[in-house]
């Protein structure tokens, strides 16, 4: 993409309504902008990055076996009233009426219309069993939002839904999405702790939340000192290939508390640290399934109600928290997973001919072996220019100017540690194909 034919407006000066690091980097980047209160516009860069972070999502549930589908935003009421939790889940749902006096509400969540999905289409044990997902927006009436796309009113997520016949293979069904996670979030460069969580109002006994580490974190948390993020080949090293056996041993060995400490008297074992919730897991058995009827036959004839379990990434919400854990006084610093752009193409002389003759060639190399790069040609100073990749926070960034020109070399930065190197354009390319 040439940045001359790009909608990116660049933010110089500090939003004053910005108040942690991630909403200041979003609005400055030109990713985000807000449209009303705790609903935001996502502009191109924001976008780009957005998929990125829903792609690896949506490729670590599939590999777990969950079955992708796609709801509606707007619900009818009828079915929260049927559950039961029409009048319980408060405020923070939007309720609406339609045209016809039909009372309706914008999604917080879906496991009443999945049920009832379930319940008109399945009806034997045969079938299970099931877990199906949707990555959708939501919306929660949030009293105070706040915090950007941490804590928005409207927000993209990831919403799966197991069934199974019986409480043992719904608890295995649990720890699949467990390790899901887990391996969603090392792959976007995220230390993610699971920490047993309330249940709140979705209901059930088990439930863990992720809590990404970083230092702007909404909440203090305790953790063991001797974590250092999940890896998933030297998990999968140690427990084998479908990593089942992690779940009991994650949560005995790493997990992380919200019990308060004082931080002088903290467990010598336990580290203290902010975090930053990116997901939440339940497991909750039959309080949906028995409420809306939704049961199969088991094999020996008998009908039982389903054991199910609902599974959360806030995709939107990712974004915030991998630039809250990764930044510097520059701006952004990507993982190379989920970044934008892989290459930051910076043509320092675009009036210089062989600056920018040199710089189509490596621009069309790289585009034809797949690479995301970002093409910075247009006429401002080479100061901004450096300022402005520094901002959106590419991975690399590749600097072809006059001077390196004459002794036949280009300059290559590495945003994350900033070491440059300078090197052929044939190298340069090579190492930003490999």
């Amino acid at each position: 993409m040439r940045l001359s034919r790009y909608f990116l407006p660049i933010i110089k000066e500090t939003p004053s309504e910005a108040q942690i690091v991630s909403h200041r980097l979003m609005l400055r980047a030109g990713m985000i902008r807000q449209s009303s209160s705790g609903i935001y516009s996502w502009l191109p860069l924001g976008l780009k990055a957005l998929k990125k972070v829903e792609a690896i999502v949506r490729e670590e549930q599939n590999a777990a076996g969950a079955i992708e589908m796609l709801m509606p935003t707007i619900q009818s009421a009828d079915l929260w009233k049927e559950s039961g939790r029409y009048d319980d889940y408060g405020a923070e749902m939007l309720r609406i009426t339609d045209r016809h006096q039909r009372d309706m509400l914008y999604g917080p969540t879906n496991e009443e219309l999945i049920t009832d999905i379930f319940r008109r289409e399945v009806r034997s044990y045969k079938s299970l069993p099931l877990n199906m997902y949707h990555i959708q927006w939501k919306f929660r009436d949030e009293i105070r939002p706040r915090f950007g796309v941490m804590r928005g009113r409207e927000f993209l997520m990831k919403d799966a839904y197991s069934f199974d016949v019986s409480k043992e293979e719904g608890v295995k069904s649990y720890n699949r999405m467990f390790v899901a996670y887990l391996r969603t979030f090392a792959r976007m460069g995220l230390k993610a702790i699971p920490m047993r969580a309330d249940t709140g109002p979705i209901g059930g006994d088990l439930s863990h939340e992720f809590i990404v580490l970083a230092d702007t974190g909404e909440s203090e948390v305790f953790f063991d000192k001797a974590f250092d993020g999940f890896d998933p080949m030297a998990e999968k090293a140690e427990f084998g290939a479908d990593l089942q056996p992690i779940v009991d041993h994650w949560t005995s060995k790493y997990a992380a508390t919200d019990e308060m400490h004082d931080p002088e008297n903290c467990p010598a074992d336990l580290n203290e640290g902010r975090g930053i919730e990116v997901g939440h897991i339940f497991f909750f058995g039959d309080k949906y399934s028995k409420a809306l009827g939704a049961s199969v036959q088991r094999s020996d004839g008998e009908n039982t109600f389903v054991q199910m379990g609902s599974y959360g990434v806030g995709v939107s919400r990712l974004l915030g928290a991998i630039i809250e854990a990764s930044h510097d006084e520059n701006g952004i610093i990507w993982p190379e997973s989920v970044a934008p752009f892989k290459v930051g193409l910076i043509n320092m002389r675009v009036d210089d001919e062989a600056c920018s003759t040199v710089c189509e060639d490596i621009y069309s190399q790289l585009e034809a072996a797949g690479v995301d790069v970002l093409y910075e040609d247009t006429n401002e100073r080479a100061g901004g220019k450096f300022a402005k990749m520094d901002l959106i926070g590419l991975p690399w960034q590749l600097v072809v100017g006059p001077r390196g020109l004459k002794n036949g070399v280009v300059e290559l930065k590495n945003r994350a540690s900033g070491d440059r190197i300078e090197m052929t354009v044939e190298a340069a390319v090579a190492k930003l194909t490999a």
